[in-house]
């Protein structure tokens, strides 16, 4: 996901009411706080690791036990939520003035919101989660592709892009119709009150924002990292499983990153943004067309719609309760990691939303930021996923021994051109690398300085190195014992934990959100007036009054 499409042409902003320090000041309240926080983890983390591997692991285990379910009473709330908001009064609302049109056409909308569905997520999970749903049934479920497919499409879906969503609306009125800054601060200021959205209660909130994004750009770092290693074993490369080139990968992939960065080659890093897409999208072609499956990939596509539909309030309401209480680590590894994850990233994503969708009316932005990329997820673990659930039920082992990161270069063993799909998918994987790293900095280094749109270059690069930083911690305890599941599963743990006080503030922003809207002129003066029919009967009354 990368917000270098928008770096051109940044939306114009309209400048917050009175007063306030130059966006391109730093916010020592929120900056050093943040920075505080993040160096001391890392510290706490690389020198003292025992100690740090026992509070992660205590931590975790109550997170776990006894904040999983508001992980997954929230996530289906948030859906509830942004549905009702766009079907609603509410949702004829604008992004911005009453009357002011949509800065981008819908098509260029949609086409940077494909990007924005892009990422290493799907490059890690598109083999290895279908794969893994069928071969362990998810607690409580029936066996079968349906449930592993269904299962997958449930992750991917509405649950996670209605949390990108919250975030967006809420960034996109505060910003462009109510005159705030793009800071979690000012979409609190409905509920809480400007002055205590400009005092220290809206530093915590900015601060948890940074520190949530900190950990959820450093997993999907983590993730790229692992990846690579592996295609870089398949191609021969290297040998083996090594801290040390995890930690090469990871740090010579961040270097470009600061290259970059320095350099100042904006348009460079979006180039290879859209040359990324181009090569997704050819991979997932050529996926289709040499796995020899396409009609049982295509068949793919609604069997994952129809079993999401037909089991989405099994999979929405499954606790650690569930399956006699057995669900416990299976939703730690995956449903709320993974609601954990959207909801670390959701400042990131949300603010990239917010500043493609300035114009659009609030039904507008719901439908298309849930079903754009849903849509893009569902066809893309059709075809990975459904390639190797082929192989599978053909006799040929992708899933191997289990190590999510091999699995998609297990596939690409059973396709032509085995070392050419290695290395497009290590450079899609890199890239992806490169510009998330780049784009989450600049929305950490904009949240230090007032929400800035064009933050100060040694800002982003410090931010970006931090993060990376953080994605070697978080493996860290894991590839100490050699064992990339190990290195996911701390990686996993680390980012639950991370985003656990940040779902609070999220189920705080829908009430803001509200609380705002409610208060709209727009609504509030609808809410007053006559029907239709009512008023063309007064007028057609008044008119013949007057004849």
């Amino acid at each position: 996901m990368t917000i270098d499409a928008e770096r051109s042409s940044p939306p114009s902003q309209p400048g917050p009411p009175g007063k306030g320090a130059p966006p391109t000041r730093i916010s020592n309240g929120v900056f050093y706080p943040a920075l505080a926080l993040v160096v001391g983890v890392l510290i706490w983390g690389l020198v003292f690791t025992s100690s740090f591997n026992s509070a992660a692991e205590a931590a975790f285990s109550w997170t776990a036990n006894s904040v999983g379910w508001l992980f997954v009473l929230a996530g289906t709330a948030f859906v509830a939520f942004v549905l009702w908001l766009a079907f609603s009064k509410y949702g004829t609302v604008r992004l911005g003035g009453d009357d002011e049109k949509p800065q981008y056409r819908t098509s260029s909308w949609i086409s940077m919101m494909f990007a924005a569905g892009m990422g290493i997520g799907l490059m890690f999970y598109g083999v290895s989660e279908p794969l893994s749903h069928f071969l362990t049934t998810p607690p409580g479920s029936r066996p079968g592709v349906t449930t592993a497919m269904a299962t997958t499409t449930f992750h991917w879906t509405a649950h996670a892009w209605s949390v990108y969503a919250v975030v967006g609306l809420a960034l996109a009125l505060t910003a462009y119709r109510y005159g705030g800054r793009h800071l979690i601060s000012s979409a609190f200021t409905p509920l809480i009150g400007e002055e205590r959205a400009a005092g220290w209660m809206g530093k915590v909130l900015d601060v948890l924002a940074i520190f949530a994004t900190v950990f959820g750009t450093a997993a999907s770092l983590g993730l790229g990292a692992l990846q690579i290693q592996t295609g870089l074993q398949e191609t021969g490369a290297v040998s083996g499983q090594s801290i040390a080139v995890v930690i090469g990968i990871i740090v010579v992939l961040g270097l470009c990153f600061v290259a970059s960065a320095v350099s100042g080659i904006e348009r460079g890093i979006q180039w290879l943004s859209n040359i990324n897409m181009v090569l997704a999208v050819l991979l997932a072609i050529f996926v289709l067309v040499a796995s020899g499956a396409a009609v049982f990939i295509l068949d793919l596509i609604p069997t994952s719609i129809g079993g999401y539909f037909q089991n989405f309030f099994q999979m929405a309401s499954r606790t650690g309760a569930s399956a006699n209480g057995e669900a416990g680590d299976w939703l730690s590894g995956w449903t709320v990691f993974y609601w954990a994850w959207w909801i670390s990233w959701s400042p990131f994503v949300g603010m990239f939303l917010a500043r493609i969708s300035r114009g659009r009316t609030i039904r507008e932005f719901v439908v298309g930021v849930i079903i754009v990329p849903s849509a893009l997820s569902i066809v893309w673990f059709a075809i990975f996923g459904g390639a190797a659930l082929k192989l599978e039920l053909d006799g040929h082992s992708i899933y191997g021994d289990g190590d999510s990161t091999a699995q998609l270069f297990n596939l690409f063993r059973e396709l032509p051109m085995t070392g050419v799909l290695a290395v497009v998918a290590m450079i899609l994987v890199g890239i992806f690398f490169i510009t998330g790293a780049d784009s989450a900095s600049i929305i950490m280094a904009g949240m230090s300085q007032f929400g800035a749109e064009e933050p100060r270059k040694p800002f982003v690069i410090l931010w970006g190195v931090l993060t990376a930083s953080v994605a070697v911690l978080m493996l860290l305890p894991g590839l100490s014992e050699g064992d990339p599941s190990s290195a996911l599963t701390s990686l996993q743990n680390l980012t639950i934990i991370a985003a656990s006080p940040f779902v609070l503030v999220l189920t705080a922003l829908c009430v803001s959100i509200f609380k705002a809207l409610s208060a709209d002129p727009f609504i509030t003066e609808r809410t007053y007036m006559l029907p239709k029919s009512q008023q063309g009967r007064r007028k057609a009354a008044s008119g013949g009054a007057e004849a």
